[in-house]
């Protein structure tokens, strides 16, 4: 990807060249190229591709696209006051700037591909035919990919697969059943044409399409397809279990045995600033986004039980004992991050600081800032500290967007949904329990559906914790009006004495806690009060200018 990045930088530079011609001049536009002559050779149909990798770079609200829908879930929330946070609290509307900046930006990308197969078919007979049909593979992928949210977030959406004119523009919605359609027959045509492993990072594989296919089929219940898709990336042999599960999302998991695919950022092209959002203060960050209370207190401890039956749980030593994704996935106080123990407790004015083999006291921010976490903890996962100090707010580290953990999981659900419970399954999930770096307690053969089920729904929230999936699995389990509904809660009050809660809550077989029997519950942070519709909320609102402009399409219901 990075190798087809540089194509982004010489597009200028190729067209201000050919402007010097008197014929370009006297017929094609001075300030970008030509669509009736675009597509002359094989170098325009790669920045042409490249043009649809771009749409990959998408940041709404500050956070990559694909990991901003876990703050409007119970996992996550976003601090800024933004457009985002309204849809987390279930006041979303038609004129919502997070739902709509979706809608146009998949779009747009859609378009790109669109023109692409539409007018750049005669190159297949001009250049390495095989070579086209993977370009175009890619650029194809890509339109699935996008559609496949849209018809997830929207339900049933316009689905356009070539260029329009003005007067065809007027298009209605399609069936959502119709796109998943589209979209798996897509990814199954393109399969052929593109390597297993393509031997440049970035570039979409065999495995990304495997791996789309099972997480479409699985969101809609396609489970023989989620299954066999899985299977068939899992048997391929080009993936496998990643031993350091926090390296796979520093700048070292490039170079995972368990990644598939990552989008790419190259410093004076493209750079993001995910360390700015989620660190500390005294780490150079805002820690925009927060996760609650329950999040924490999700994680079973080490001997594989929830902290509310486990004799490993201490409420005052919460963070004993705990399953190590915990920590490798959010940073929890009495941990390090950075070159400081990150403390969040009033009482706390001084922490440590590490300079090289030492460490000294110094004073702690985080303890009095006004925008300090408000609920005491941050996230951990996507960030490396070789970011600090001076790529904290501009940073071109790769983030990941499939990887083999999920398969395995995707590939675990569809086979308890199919109440075909093997020893395949087992293997599935314990493969990730027991990679080197976690060594949880591997799940017990004999478990009945409804068991593995709930396994399964825990697992993931475990595995794939703020990866960008939790919006979507609480929303298709038909669970999210249990869940979001009521206040996002934060650690006992950083200001109260003691600053643990007394007792631990109550986990239920999903992990989901419950602190209504707690005693000091109410002196917990109350961040906001949620809300969620199960008439409306499941859908989207289709933006309002899209119903202005285009008069065929009609509005999801309660908007």
């Amino acid at each position: 990807m990075k190798n087809l990045i540089k194509y982004i930088v010489l597009i200028p530079v190729l067209f201000f060249s050919a402007a010097c011609e008197d014929e370009f001049l006297e017929r094609m536009p001075l300030d970008s190229p030509s669509s009736e002559t675009f597509f002359e050779n094989e170098t325009e149909l790669e920045m042409a591709v490249t043009g649809v990798y771009n749409r990959l770079w998408y940041w709404p609200a500050g956070i990559a696209w694909f990991l901003s829908f876990d703050f409007a879930s119970d996992d996550g929330w976003d601090r800024n006051g933004s457009a985002l946070q309204a849809l987390g609290r279930g006041e979303q509307n038609a004129d919502n700037g997070f739902t709509n900046g979706f809608w146009s930006h998949f779009y747009r990308a859609i378009n790109r591909t669109n023109f692409i197969t539409s007018r750049g078919s005669h190159l297949r007979d001009e250049m390495d035919p095989a070579k086209y049909d993977r370009l175009v593979g890619e650029a194809r992928f890509i339109r699935a990919y996008f559609y496949a949210y849209l018809a997830e977030l929207y339900g049933d959406v316009p689905l356009v697969t070539s260029t329009l004119t003005l007067e065809e523009s007027q298009t209605p919605r399609a069936p959502k059943a119709e796109v998943i359609d589209f979209v798996m027959s897509e990814l199954n045509e393109i399969k052929a044409y593109l390597p297993m492993d393509a031997g440049e990072k970035g570039r979409i594989t065999q495995g990304t399409v495997l791996a789309l296919m099972s997480r479409v089929a699985l969101w809609n219940e396609r489970w023989e397809a989620a299954a066999a898709a899985a299977k068939e990336l899992m048997d391929s042999g080009t993936y496998s279990v990643d031993p350091d599960y926090e390296g796979m999302f520093t700048f070292e998991g490039d170079n995972s045995p368990e990644v598939i695919t990552r989008i790419q950022y190259l410093r004076g092209v493209q750079t993001h600033n995910m360390p700015r959002n989620f660190w500390s203060r005294m780490a150079l960050g805002h820690s925009n986004k927060k996760p609650p209370q329950d999040f924490v207190d999700t994680y079973d401890c080490i001997d594989g039980l929830p902290i509310d039956e486990s004799p490993l749980y201490d409420p005052q030593s919460p963070f004993e004992n705990r399953d190590p994704r915990l920590d490798y996935t959010l940073v929890v106080p009495g941990s390090r991050l950075v070159n400081w123990i990150y403390e969040t407790h009033s009482d706390s004015t001084m922490t440590w600081e590490f300079q090289g083999e030492d460490s000294v006291r110094v004073p702690n921010i985080e303890a009095q800032h006004a925008y300090a976490s408000f609920t005491g903890y941050l996230y951990r996962k996507h960030v490396d500290v070789a970011n600090y100090p001076t790529d904290v707010g501009s940073t071109d580290q790769n983030l990941t967007i499939f990887r083999l953990g999920e398969v395995l999981l995707n590939y675990a659900e569809a086979k308890v949904e199919l109440n075909q419970i093997d020893e395949s399954v087992y293997e599935a999930i314990n493969s990730l329990r027991q990679r080197e770096s976690v060594q949880m307690p591997p799940i017990a053969a004999g478990k009945s559906q409804e068991e593995m089920r709930n396994l399964v729904r825990k697992e993931r929230r475990h595995e794939l914790g703020i990866e960008g999936f939790r919006y979507f699995d609480i929303r298709r389990w038909g669970i999210a009006e249990d869940l979001i509904p009521g206040p996002y809660r934060g650690r006992v009050n950083r200001y109260g004495e003691g600053g643990w809660l007394n007792e631990p809550p109550m986990i239920d077989p999903i992990g989901t806690p419950s602190y209504d029997h707690i005693s000091n519950a109410d002196e917990m942070v109350v961040v906001e009060t949620r809300d969620f519709n199960p008439n409306r909320d499941y859908l989207w609102p289709i933006p309002r200018i899209e119903l202005e402009t285009n008069t065929a399409l009609t509005q999801n219901p309660g908007y």
